[in-house]
């Protein structure tokens, strides 16, 4: 079976209590669409999320958050292919699967891509009180033209897709916090998705980011919920 929730951020009790529920096992896939708490740290912090997650007994297929730090620049990760799409992995953790931005997987028989980044609205908080933020939080332009290149490659056509934020048109102005100053959110990954969304031919769009349980037309936003692919 493949499953699908939102952000974590470092929390896998609930996902590990479904695991148990419903007998899963390494043969089956949880979709975490961003903000895992891996490797936020940088130390044994990082290491002690990983081995909650792997506990669960599953295998997880990550989308990259704005919390999460850019696999690509690990040194203890490897990029090996994975159901037909490229994943990293650090081989001391190897059910905990890092999709490459842009990686169509076959997971069941469905093409599914995919599209991590996000712009975080607490970089200002997290960067005044000395908690890290990530200059490569959200995808450059050279990744945003390679994912545009796959999407060209199979006549913008996809089955699903897995992101971490949402098309600008999707954003649920409910969920946004009342405490920022919206206008002086970067919405760039946004706008990009949009243009993504408006010529895209797909069949459903996963998302998280923004902590939210929501239907809105063919795309998901989930945070706790985990749900059949």
């Amino acid at each position: 079976m493949i499953y699908v929730t939102g952000d974590t951020h470092g929390s896998y009790r609930h996902v590990r209590a479904f695991a148990r529920e419903h007998s899963l096992g390494p043969d089956d896939v949880i979709v975490c669409l961003g903000d895992t708490g891996f490797d936020y740290f940088g130390d044994e912090r990082d290491d002690a999320v990983k081995t909650r997650a792997a506990r669960a007994g599953v295998t997880f297929l990550c989308i990259r958050g704005n919390h999460d730090r850019n696999p690509a620049t690990l040194a203890d990760y490897r990029l090996q292919p994975w159901r037909d799409g490229e994943a990293y992995v650090d081989p001391a953790y190897p059910t905990l699967l890092l999709a490459r931005d842009g990686s169509v997987f076959d997971l069941e028989g469905r093409s599914v891509i995919a599209i991590g980044g996000a712009y975080s609205v607490d970089k200002r908080h997290r960067l005044a009180n000395g908690h890290l933020w990530f200059p490569d939080e959200q995808l450059t332009e050279a990744e945003k033209e390679h994912v545009e290149q796959v999407l060209d490659r199979r006549h913008w056509c996809i089955d699903t897709v897995l992101s971490h934020t949402c098309p600008a048109a999707f954003v649920p102005q409910e969920a946004l916090l009342p405490s920022i100053n919206q206008s002086t959110v970067d919405t760039s990954m946004e706008d990009w998705l949009q243009r993504i969304e408006q010529r895209l031919r797909y069949r459903r769009w996963y998302c998280g980011h923004f902590h939210i349980e929501k239907q809105e037309g063919r795309l998901r936003f989930l945070h706790k919920d985990i749900v059949p692919l």
